[in-house]
C-alpha cells in the first residue's frame, strides 16, 4: 500500500505537466493553423496577381509570404517541441510506476522528466520569439507601398457584398 501511495505521490507533478503541456499543444495549434491560413491566402492572391500581371503586387506578396513562412517555421518548432516534452512527461509516468518494482526505472524516469522539461523550455522560448513577431507581418504590410497601392485586399473586396 505504502508503495502505491508514493507511485501516486509522484505521478503528481508529471500529471500535472501533462495537463499543462496539452494546454499550450492546444494554443500552438490554432496559432498555427491562423498562420497556414493566411498563407494559404497570400499563395492564392499572389497566384492570381502573377497570372493577371500585376507584377509588383505579386512581389509585395511575395515579401509577405516570406515573412509568414519564418513565422510558421517558429510555431512548427514550438509545436514539436511541446509535443516531445508531452511525450516525454507520459514516458516518465510510465516509467515511474515501472520504477515501484524495478528501482532504475525510476532513474530514467527522472532524467526522462527533466528532458521533457528541457523540451517544453525550448518549445517556449521558440513561442515567445513568435509572439514577438506576431505582428510584423501587418507593420511590413502597413508600410509596404505596393499593398498600400491595391486600394483594398482581395480578402476584403471578395467579403464586401
Amino acid at each position: 500500500m505504502e508503495n502505491a501511495i508514493r507511485l501516486f505521490e509522484a505521478f503528481l507533478a508529471p500529471g500535472l505537466f501533462v495537463s499543462a503541456t496539452s494546454l499550450l499543444v492546444l494554443s500552438v495549434n490554432v496559432r498555427l493553423m491562423g498562420i497556414v491560413s493566411r498563407l494559404r491566402q497570400y499563395v492564392h492572391a499572389k497566384y492570381d496577381a502573377t497570372k493577371n500581371g500585376r507584377t509588383q503586387e505579386a512581389e509585395a506578396y511575395d515579401v509577405q509570404i516570406q515573412s509568414i513562412e519564418r513565422r510558421a517555421e517558429m510555431i512548427r518548432h514550438t509545436f514539436l517541441f511541446t509535443l516531445l516534452s508531452l511525450a516525454g512527461t507520459i514516458v516518465s509516468c510510465l516509467l515511474l510506476g515501472l520504477g515501484v518494482y524495478w528501482p532504475t526505472a525510476a532513474i530514467v524516469a527522472v532524467i526522462v522528466f527533466v528532458l521533457a522539461m528541457v523540451s517544453l523550455l525550448i518549445g517556449t522560448i521558440y513561442y515567445i520569439r513568435e509572439v514577438m513577431v506576431a505582428l510584423s507581418s501587418v507593420r511590413e504590410e502597413a508600410h509596404d507601398l505596393r499593398f498600400m497601392d491595391l486600394g483594398h485586399h482581395p480578402s476584403i473586396r471578395n467579403n464586401s457584398v
